[in-house]
């Protein structure tokens, strides 16, 4: 799905993974019903569909017609997320929007699309997520399928009101949405069961830069939500995806000594305090791409723990991302030992940089 937006992948790996705080000592354990609240809100693209369909047949369009877009609980918490983000959103233009040619032209092909995604397992998305977290887990929130000028998805409001808004595109298959629901159902569902204040104070105690190191360190987020999305670490995380899409993750995965290398860099420029606040967001922004080192790295780390040493153990890499590189050097260095072509590990630097206690 396009996704290109920088604030949804900090919403969906910092927020949860690394602002929040983090907690050890998780286990998994198979999800019960009561652990999933997850339901899917269509009024928003059923109200535009609506005018677009008297467009098409040349009906008149009313002030009542464009009330049921405005007052849809989907546009209202559009626009509540647009002005937090500091954009213009104004009724206005959205009409403009929706009387375009160019939307007119997509009615059938959005309507085919909504139809397709309603008929979704969500449920079983959520319980792929739950999978992949431990058993205090639980996934409440709201999905909107959105047609909308921008085509960016993204999360809103995980504190109060989790919810999950997915531009509809009628290139996305049903299994496709099924997928990314899953990978952002991983990140909603961490914020409810891996936050601890013990924790929290701990890493309180480390230098500043290392905070901010182990906050970044969440972003590998991302690859841990590919893998709960996939369903194991023998499915590949593309696997319901576009051949281009595949091939595209399989070429980058392909560059992962290099790409583990270059993110240790920008970690320890970060512990050096060689960066200024531009340079490191700009660099750790670079991390991200299409689904660059954050996805590719975190899976790979994440499907080698799970290999050696179980999908518990990985949880608790996922609930205290202070074990995340050390226990991956433990792992690819048994891989090492049997298997050509060998992995990379963290610098020793990097991993006493997250260690280190102030005095």
């Amino acid at each position: 799905m396009k996704s290109p937006g920088i604030p949804r992948r900090l919403l969906a790996t910092l927020l949860f993974y690394g602002a929040l705080g983090v907690v050890s000592g998780c286990l998994a354990q198979t999800s019960k019903p009561s652990a999933v609240n997850v339901h899917m809100v269509t009024d928003e693209a059923e109200a535009v569909l609506a005018i677009l369909a008297k467009r098409k047949t040349n009906q008149s369009i009313t002030e009542t017609d464009w009330q049921r877009v405005f007052v849809s609980e989907g546009y209202v918490r559009l626009k509540a997320r647009e002005t937090s983000m500091k954009r213009p959103f104004e009724d206005a233009d959205f009409k403009t929007f929706v009387l375009s040619d160019e939307l007119a032209q997509r009615l059938q092909a959005l309507e085919e699309t909504l139809a397709r995604w309603k008929r979704a397992d969500i449920t079983r998305a959520a319980r792929l997520a739950l999978a992949y977290l431990p058993k205090a887990a639980l996934i409440k929130a709201k999905i909107y399928p959105v047609i909308k000028p921008r085509d960016n998805s993204f999360v809103f409001d995980v504190k109060n009101d989790p919810a999950i808004f997915l531009y509809l595109d009628p290139t996305v298959s049903r299994e496709k949405f099924e997928n990314t629901l899953a990978h952002e159902l991983h990140h909603i569902g961490y914020s409810s069961s891996c936050l601890s204040k013990r924790t929290s104070d701990q890493i309180g105690k480390l230098p500043p830069n290392a905070q901010r190191v182990l906050g970044w360190i969440g972003a590998f987020g991302e690859g841990f939500a590919m893998l709960a999305a996939a369903g194991g670490p023998d499915i590949n995380p593309h696997a319901v995806s576009s051949l281009e899409e595949r091939a595209r993750w399989d070429k980058d995965l392909a560059n992962f000594n290099d790409d583990l290398k270059k993110v240790e860099t920008f970690f320890l420029n970060v512990l050096g305090n060689r960066l200024t606040k531009d340079e490191m967001q700009a660099t750790a922004f670079s991390f991200f791409g299409v689904q660059g080192p954050w996805y590719t790295v975190g899976w790979k780390m994440s499907v080698l723990i799970e290999k050696t040493f179980g999908r518990a153990k990985l949880i608790e890499c996922i609930c205290d991302q202070r074990k995340l590189l050390l226990t991956y050097n433990k792992a690819a260095a048994k891989y090492n030992r049997r298997f050509p072509g060998p992995l990379v590990l963290w610098s020793t630097a990097v991993i006493h940089g997250i260690k280190q206690v102030k005095s």
